[in-house]
């Protein structure tokens, strides 16, 4: 790897990836890469409504490895249970920022995940701002959910094209998910 840490480099670059991140991750270190993603995009004189859409679209998608991914390591500290393993990277490609996730999840969720997905993906701006209003007022969330199950469709109305995802199995149990959003 130490030779090739170089080419790495250089397609990431190649491909607009200035941010990458793959790892165990927390609340912690997502503020404080958030607020780096934020300093390095106003540095190049990026809008301010454009920082705080890819800043949103970055912490979503991170909260979604956080609460969601099926990697867990576990942690000797009783208030922190255990830390989440995923991968996150920022680019620009195309005049638009991206964000792209990924984390392991159990084989069992990908049908109904893959179907809430697609339905999000074929709305129009109009339909998704009425859902989002229509599921805000709902009280219970979803099964399995640990929030209102409004993260989803919060990224397909800030994104500027419709959400982008994939499933690839891994084994009997575990598929790997991956979520692109374009801002």
């Amino acid at each position: 790897m130490l030779e090739n840490l170089y080419n790495f480099k250089t397609e990431l670059n190649q491909r607009g990836i200035f941010f990458c991140f793959s790892g165990p991750i927390s609340q912690e270190l997502l503020v404080e890469i958030g607020d780096t993603l934020k300093n390095k995009m106003r540095l190049e004189d990026t809008s301010s409504s454009t920082v705080l859409n890819v800043f949103a679209m970055f912490v979503e998608q991170v909260q979604n490895i956080i609460h969601y991914s099926a990697e867990k390591i576990p942690l000797n500290e009783p208030e922190k249970a255990e830390l989440s393993s995923g991968i996150v990277v920022v680019g620009y490609e195309n005049e638009h920022y991206y964000v792209l996730c990924g984390n392991m999840i159990e084989c069992k969720t990908v049908d109904r995940l893959r179907e809430k997905l697609t339905a999000l993906q074929n709305m129009s701006k109009d339909e998704l701002k009425r859902y989002y209003k229509e599921q805000r007022k709902k009280k219970v969330p979803e099964e399995d959910s640990r929030g209102a199950g409004l993260g989803f469709i919060e990224l397909a109305r800030k994104a500027v094209k419709p959400i982008e995802f994939d499933f690839k199995s891994v084994d009997a149990g575990y598929s790997f998910f991956s979520l692109k959003t374009i801002i």
